[in-house]
């Protein structure tokens, strides 16, 4: 875990992560750049974060994938100095807002330094690339990228990941004015904040050294990190869903905990027992089938007595730290 993460505590409910990382990339976000400037400005930053790892003259094109097919449009690297400040981008790279600004609200404004000139959020990209995306929302597809239906973009199989994270953390940075569900097309099965679609491309499209070299630069420049970048799995952690790459190897260990636990026996008549083989911890609450809570509490973190229950259906929920749940139904008789 690098130490920029040292003051997090991952152990806490999900909703108080979210809060601390928040807080985290917004207080070490000490440089806004500015868009266009005789001095840094983001075309020297992004000429560093998206240089091609083959190449130091080059950068990568965000949804490129082909540079011998005869059509600009969809090459993968171009010279870095080859960048487009006219209106005509044929054959040139430009810079690409992930998060699209006329979707923002309010929308992304690049006239001054703030949420419009954040470099997580800006990528190079081919210019009739980027004018082929325009302001279409994600959605899901398969291969290179492409426009879905006139009105949807698929970013392409190798970009998709990159996508998910960069939405994430703009989310996480711009809460009110980047909401994740405005640029993601289809359902929110697993988070109402979060579509679904961010969350598998998180897992299908595992992290690269492209984008940790992103992250290492921007911390440099701006001060801050994307979480998620550093560790997939963060939003697990937030948000559910399939469990990405935990690539700390520490964060998943909690969140499995409570498959360790049983709770026996399922008609009781006075002692309900728990046993905590990975003893993690957790704590414990007793509903009726109504959803009301009753007084009943742990004893010596090894049963619940309850003797004092009339007789029916209850549930048992245990909790972890991390916020994650766990029901068991018994039958008091």
């Amino acid at each position: 875990m690098p130490t920029y993460y040292s003051g997090i505590n991952f152990n806490a409910s999900s909703t108080s992560v979210k809060s601390q990382l928040a807080n985290l990339i917004t207080t070490t976000h000490i440089n806004d750049l500015p868009y266009t400037s005789g001095s840094l400005d983001t075309w020297d930053v992004i000429r560093l974060t998206d240089e091609n790892p083959a190449n130091s003259n080059e950068v990568l094109l965000f949804y490129g994938y082909d540079n011998n097919d005869g059509d600009t449009m969809t090459d993968y690297t171009r010279d870095s100095s080859l960048s487009c400040h006219t209106s005509g981008c044929t054959g040139l790279w430009n810079r690409e807002h992930v998060y699209a600004k006329s979707i923002a609200t309010p929308a992304l404004e690049t006239d001054n330094p703030g949420s419009g000139t954040d470099v997580h959020n800006l990528r190079a990209c081919d210019g009739s690339m980027n004018s082929s995306r325009n302001n279409r929302i994600y959605t899901a597809g398969t291969g290179n990228s492409h426009i879905v239906n006139s009105n949807f973009w698929y970013p392409g199989d190798e970009w998709k990941g990159d996508v998910a994270r960069i939405i994430m953390y703009m989310y996480l940075r711009y809460p009110s004015q980047c909401v994740a569900n405005n640029i993601g097309n289809g359902p929110n099965t697993i988070h109402a904040d979060m579509p679904d679609i961010f969350l598998q491309w998180n897992v299908e499209d595992p992290v690269n050294d492209y984008e940790l070299q992103r992250n290492a630069v921007l911390e440099g420049i701006q001060g801050n990190r994307n979480p998620f970048i550093d560790n997939p799995y963060i939003a697990t952690l937030i948000w559910g869903g399939t469990d990405a790459e935990d690539t700390w190897g520490t964060l998943e260990v909690a969140a499995v905990a409570l498959d360790n636990i049983q709770v026996y026996p399922t008609n009781v008549h006075t002692r309900l027992y728990i046993t905590n083989a990975s003893h993690a911890a957790y704590t414990a609450a007793v509903y009726t089938m109504q959803g009301q809570q009753t007084n009943l509490q742990l004893v010596n973190d090894s049963y619940i007595n309850v003797s004092n229950l009339e007789d029916g259906i209850y549930i048992l929920q245990l909790q972890d730290a991390q916020g994650t749940n766990k029901t068991f139904k018994f039958i008091k008789n």
